[in-house]
């Protein structure tokens, strides 16, 4: 992938980067979607940025593989419709950027040196993406 994916400024020693794609399928059951209301599929190129002050006891702010497979092993070749993450909402770019980012950052509260999800980057073919960044405070 050689995109260059804006960030905001933080305060965190630490800032990681976890690029990644999976290929899935969805429709968007609602008449303003238009032709998106047929089931299409995109390659979707995902960036994970990750923040925080304190590392593991192996010196990780998280591993790579770890987040990889909380989402491509979640996502890939699935039809987004038929997960439960989407069964209140249709899974547009938007719900599904927001959704990696609660998946993500509820492993994270999981870990001791707590880092934190700044943004995730969804890009659903190579004009269209969507950056969701959670409000903190």
């Amino acid at each position: 992938m050689n995109y260059y994916y804006p960030t905001t400024a933080h305060p965190y020693k630490y800032e990681l980067h976890k690029d990644m794609h999976f290929a899935a399928a969805h429709f968007i059951p609602d008449p303003t979607a238009g032709i998106c209301q047929k089931m299409h599929g995109h390659t979707y190129y995902c960036d994970i940025t990750i923040v925080g002050d304190s590392l593991d006891q192996a010196g990780f702010l998280v591993d790579f593989k770890t987040i990889k497979d909380l989402v491509h092993g979640r996502f890939d070749h699935s039809v987004m419709n038929e997960h439960m993450d989407f069964s209140q909402r249709f899974p547009t770019t938007e719900v599904v950027a927001e959704t990696i980012c609660e998946t993500v950052q509820a492993y994270l509260d999981q870990r001791e040196n707590k880092p934190l999800v700044w943004q995730v980057l969804l890009r659903e073919t190579p004009t269209s993406y969507v950056i969701y960044r959670p409000k903190r405070g």
